[in-house]
């Protein structure tokens, strides 16, 4: 508690702090309240001696309540009741006029307040009933040490002295609006005024006080001796209704008196300004007032705040964009220093790898089986073999044609001494799968079939077919192909006739026309019902093409998602016929076609079993024309050697036109482009795959041989069969198998140059066979026989 004193010397006031005392914490302090069985049989006596121990405890502010709690539980608490016999010597009470202050104030808290009835015992030993005394009561709380040392609230922030530069910025609280003035202010501050009649109100004008008026006097006789911090506090005030130009402000009297002590003994270094504004009478107008935008700049010094304030403003908006620029420099910097990082340690790690993997290669090779590596493998590691052949191309012109390209064809290669016709190992990977091969026939800008390749998920997939589905309402079949499979083994399909809502689909087609179903907003009501039903339609209805290699759809969508694959659509037509041309890529840059004949199929009309040579389905100068562009997209990937590409014709149901599609393309030699060879060479005859014709020449006498300068030639067509396969041809011995044959008038007439020819291969299961056969009609002229064709 303070009082108010007078030195015996001097007539100037001061606050003498009376023992503040610790409040202890409560909750380590156990319940003490006696239980009702404990007190049974007390006496009178003893009750009132624990009644009196139990109120000793809960008045912290007692005396004595230090030694009980030390005595029952133990606890030691700080002894803060000595006071100073120094400090009052010389002092004595200085009575003045009844003072009350209105105001909330936070709990643990200082507090101003006047007592109705003043019970302490005055210097002389007399109670003065005429004359209030001011009283300083303080809840418990921390104590503060010293009477010299400002004692700074917790609450109160402690800002450095403002510069030349941040003097607009004083109200920065203010100027952003009541709800961040509020909170900026902590917490405990008082907001809500309690609203009452002030004794001793005043006005302030323009911020500015008429020290003549009567209230103003009153108010000041009234505060006389505290008026040193009062003086503090409305000249603060002053400033504050001056710099915002309010012109009326009306002040109670006691809350700028309670304020100023407050203010002068812990705050004058931060004042809150709610604090400061909850002493007028009308606080919410001048809140309003000073919170509105731009109102700092109509009163006192606001032009020079204004130009601090821009100036500030473009300050910080210099140093932030320079502050970017240099973050956007250390940021590039940083990336790139990362990026370098990583390279270097990924390429340490790449050849780690790299080395690591040939160990384990060679390890692999020097422990594997020889069937189950490939020819050039096998030959790298058979040097009596490497050997022979040296020696059998010495001297001779020979090179090198390929499989599946591989890294050991490069090995055999520089032992051999010979080049290799065949695109390099890397290059072959990269375009000898499905998806390679519809990027290529993409720049070739040939016509391909509605598809989507490099697919590896399955949600991937889902969307890839919804949309495709989508764009081609007219597809019925749609084709799932593996990468890295050849020969129909990898492909699988699905028909859209088993989709429930394809119905619908195609209502909502008919309805809009197809100028109108291109566009995006008018498909997606399909889309999302395609995606709903595709995964199911799939499981149930998805076949794949050789059962005798994925069973179900199950194991194909396996295997096809691990490689990779594409989807694409089968030509909308009941009758489509598939060709296969085989292409030679010189070096040099010359694009020739060696081979072309139509696929024949079996009872999958998705796997070739053999063709007719020469193709009759599209017309020479077509074919020509794609197979050029073909061959020049793969010259300008550097691939060369033997190519085969595999087309698919049909006719266009709306426009009754012929289209093409190219659907696959193997970067091998192929199986009819070796049975063709190898007819050419039973028949003597060449294929002109310009034209379309396989020419052979008519056997003649010698007469009429001498006198003909050109041996006239017939139009002959042949049917090549690669992949003949019987499961019983293994236990025929060969000369048992061309009896039967001949028995049965099958043969080859060396004359005509007519007749079946068997290519026996695969001498190790005897199973498969290869069969040509060639043949011409005398009784129509090879004219009329392309005709026929076409």
């Amino acid at each position: 508690m303070f009082r108010v004193v007078r030195h015996s010397g001097g007539g100037n006031c001061e606050l003498d702090r009376k023992t503040l005392h610790r409040k202890p914490v409560l909750e380590s302090i156990p319940d003490v309240h006696p239980q009702k069985e404990e007190l049974k049989g007390d006496s009178p006596g003893q009750k009132h001696k624990t009644a009196l121990t139990i109120r000793l405890l809960c008045n912290p502010t007692h005396p004595n309540n230090r030694a009980i709690m030390h005595q029952k539980f133990g606890v030691s608490l700080p002894d803060v009741h000595k006071r100073s016999t120094n400090a009052v010597k010389h002092q004595r009470v200085i009575t003045g006029p009844t003072v009350t202050f209105h105001t909330i104030e936070p709990k643990s808290r200082h507090s101003l307040a006047l007592p109705e009835d003043d019970t302490e015992t005055g210097m002389g030993g007399f109670k003065s009933r005429c004359h209030k005394q001011l009283k300083w009561e303080t809840d418990p709380g921390p104590t503060h040490e010293g009477t010299d040392r400002e004692c700074t609230p917790p609450w109160t922030t402690k800002t450095p002295p403002p510069s030349t530069t941040s003097k607009s910025m004083d109200y920065k609280g203010m100027m952003q609006g009541g709800n961040s003035l509020i909170s900026q202010s902590s917490p405990n501050l008082p907001v809500q005024v309690v609203v009452n009649i002030s004794k001793f109100p005043f006005t302030i004008i323009k911020g500015q006080i008429n020290p003549m008026a009567t209230d103003f006097c009153h108010f000041k006789q009234s505060f006389s001796l505290c008026w040193s911090s009062v003086v503090d506090a409305l000249e603060t005030l002053q400033k504050l209704l001056r710099d915002f130009a309010v012109p009326v402000a009306k002040v109670s009297g006691e809350r700028l008196a309670e304020f100023g002590h407050c203010w002068n003994n812990g705050w004058r270094r931060a004042p809150p300004l709610i604090g400061l504004l909850s002493v007028l009478e009308n606080r919410e107008e001048v809140l309003d007032l000073v919170l509105r935008p731009g109102q700092r700049y109509k009163g006192e010094g606001g032009v020079e705040a204004a130009a601090i304030h821009i100036q500030s403003c473009w300050r910080r908006y210099l140093a932030r964009t320079a502050y970017l620029s240099h973050y956007r420099r250390k940021w590039a910097a940083g990336t790139i220093a990362i990026s370098w990082l990583m390279h270097t340690q990924m390429r340490r790690v790449r050849k780690a790898l790299q080395a690591r993997r040939f160990r384990q290669l060679e390890n692999y090779r020097s422990r594997a089986q020889t069937h189950n590596m490939c020819l050039s493998t096998i030959l790298k590691y058979s040097p009596r073999t490497l050997k022979r052949i040296k020696n059998l191309i010495q001297g001779k012109q020979a090179y090198i044609i390929g499989g599946v390209a591989h890294e050991d064809d490069l090995a055999v290669a520089d032992e051999l001494g010979v080049p290799i016709l065949g695109s390099e190992p890397a290059i072959a990977q990269l375009y000898s799968t499905k998806s390679g091969g519809k990027r290529i026939f993409t720049g070739a800008e040939v016509d391909v079939p509605p598809g989507q390749g490099d697919v590896y998920s399955l949600n991937q997939l889902h969307e890839t077919l919804a949309e495709l589905m989508t764009q081609n309402i007219d597809v019925q079949r749609w084709l799932f192909k593996m990468d890295s499979e050849h020969g129909g083994r990898g492909t699988a399909y699905c028909d859209i006739c088993h989709l429930s809502c394809y119905n619908w689909a195609l209502q909502e087609y008919h309805r809009y026309g197809p100028k109108l179903w291109n566009t995006k907003y008018i498909q997606e009501s399909v889309l999302l019902r395609y995606l709903d039903e595709i995964p199911e339609w799939l499981a149930r209805y998805a076949r794949p093409a050789k059962t005798s290699c994925y069973p179900n759809w199950a194991c194909f969508l396996k295997t096809f998602l691990r490689q990779g694959g594409v989807v694409e659509a089968f030509p909308p037509s009941d009758s489509v016929t598939c060709l296969t041309v085989d292409l030679l890529l010189e070096p040099g840059g010359e694009v020739t076609m060696l081979s072309c004949g139509d696929q024949l199929h079996g009872s999958c009309q998705l796997e070739a079993i053999g063709s007719s040579v020469p193709q009759t389905s599209v017309c020479p100068e077509t074919l020509r024309s794609i197979c050029m562009r073909v061959g020049q997209a793969c010259l300008q990937r550097l691939i060369v050697g033997y190519i085969t590409v595999d087309l698919a014709t049909f006719l266009n149901h709306s426009t009754k036109e012929q289209k093409v599609w190219a659907i696959d393309l193997d970067l091998t030699y192929s199986d009819q482009l070796a049975m063709t060879q190898m007819l050419l060479m039973m028949t003597g005859g060449s294929l002109n795959c310009s034209t379309g014709c396989l020419e052979v020449p008519v056997p003649v006498r010698e007469k009429s041989y001498q006198i003909a300068a050109k041996p006239p030639v017939v139009n002959h067509y042949a049917v090549i069969g690669s992949h003949l396969f019987h499961s019983n041809l293994s236990m025929l011995y060969h000369n048992v198998f061309f009896r039967m044959c001949k028995a049965h008038g099958i043969g080859f007439n060396m004359k005509s140059k007519r007749g079946t020819v068997f290519a026996l291969y695969d001498s190790s299961e005897r199973c498969s066979i290869g069969m040509m056969l060639s043949w011409f009609k005398t009784n129509i002229l090879p004219g009329e026989i392309k005709r026929k064709k076409l």
